[in-house]
């Protein structure tokens, strides 16, 4: 009786990581890189130089893709480049925080 729950249980593990793999999957999203704090609405009128003054003022930076904002993790210097602009960022989503793995123009 015992090595059947044994079996059992190693197989509920199983599935239960396999489906953890299939939500952490990467993801492309293509949105406009802002800040965490101003999101779609900036304070200034040029979003690109709004969006590096609230990040360097510890903001996040964010991709608004319609009425959903992400706060993007990962290399701040490539992101910095879109500050403002149109991008197609892909990685991992955890709820409202998007792990970049890359980004770049989208395509158009």
């Amino acid at each position: 009786m015992k090595a059947h729950n044994s079996i059992a249980i190693v197989l509920f593990s199983l599935i239960l990581t396999a489906c953890g793999f299939a939500q952490d999957a990467a993801q492309t999203f293509i949105g406009v890189v802002s800040d965490s704090m101003c999101g779609k609405k900036h304070m200034a009128k040029d979003a690109a130089q709004c969006t590096r003054a609230c990040v360097k003022s510890d903001s996040d930076y964010a991709l608004v893709v319609g009425d959903k904002v992400y706060t993007l993790k990962g290399d701040k210097t490539a992101i910095d480049q879109f500050a403002g602009k149109p991008a197609s960022v892909t990685g991992t989503a955890k709820g409202e925080v998007l792990n970049v793995t890359s980004i770049t123009a989208p395509a158009k």
